[in-house]
């Protein structure tokens, strides 16, 4: 399942409105996280980062005393260096959808909130990624083709039977159109279960069916570039 509710982080580590700025250093500190969801009285109303902590903190030019800095920051309430109005993301949204909306806000993370609004997780970059590396199958090693393929029925499959026929199990099948001239399409497999000693005529029958671009053997960690 690739919805954002499958990804996320469903502890939420929170800090109300009210709380110190004090509070919410010692809380990232202790739970080694970098964004707290603000609550009000249960309601999202901001979100509060490490950056913000550290933008409000004096600078390390600031004559004064270390008792007076504790005391600052000790009275500085988070609804002050928060910010309002948080990205959030639903639980029923794809992952690709969360992801487009980091990237388009320029964020790493942001709260999952429910169908009645209350934040039920956190998703990050680094969730996403998780999901990346699951989808591609890096973590069955294994090999990776890919391949400039035309864009007409049939011509993954005709790739993917030569790959069966040498003995090879397909751990991720990934298609791109971006960036591929018209009429065509990357196409990237990673398989395993190839013997060492059908790896040359696999790698010709293959290249009777597409124009190779790359072959990484994460089993040897070794690589071929084609046509650069």
């Amino acid at each position: 399942m690739l919805l954002v509710e499958n990804w996320m982080n469903p502890k939420v580590v929170t800090v109300d409105a009210d709380d110190s700025m004090l509070d919410a250093t010692k809380l990232m500190k202790e739970q080694g996280i970098r964004r707290l969801p603000v609550l009000e009285k249960g309601k999202l109303v901001g979100i509060v980062t490490d950056r913000d902590l550290k933008r409000a903190s004096p600078s390390d030019a600031t004559t004064l005393e270390a008792h007076e800095i504790l005391y600052l920051i000790a009275n500085i309430k988070v609804r002050e260096i928060m910010s309002r109005n948080p990205i959030t993301v639903p639980y029923n949204y794809t992952v690709e959808e969360a992801a487009e909306i980091l990237l388009q806000a320029k964020i790493s993370g942001m709260p999952v909130v429910d169908k009645d609004g209350r934040v039920i997780g956190m998703i990050t970059q680094t969730d996403l990624f998780k999901v990346f590396i699951s989808l591609t199958g890096v973590g069955k090693r294994g090999i990776q083709f890919a391949f400039l393929l035309e864009d007409r029925a049939g011509s993954i499959k005709e790739v993917a039977d030569v790959i069966r026929a040498h003995g090879g199990r397909m751990a991720s099948i990934l298609s791109s159109y971006e960036k591929a001239p018209e009429g065509h399409r990357y196409v990237y497999i990673r398989m395993y279960g190839v013997h060492r000693e059908k790896m040359p005529q696999l790698k010709e029958d293959l290249k009777k069916k597409g124009k190779m671009l790359y072959i990484v053997d994460s089993r040897e960690n070794t690589r071929e570039i084609f046509n650069r």
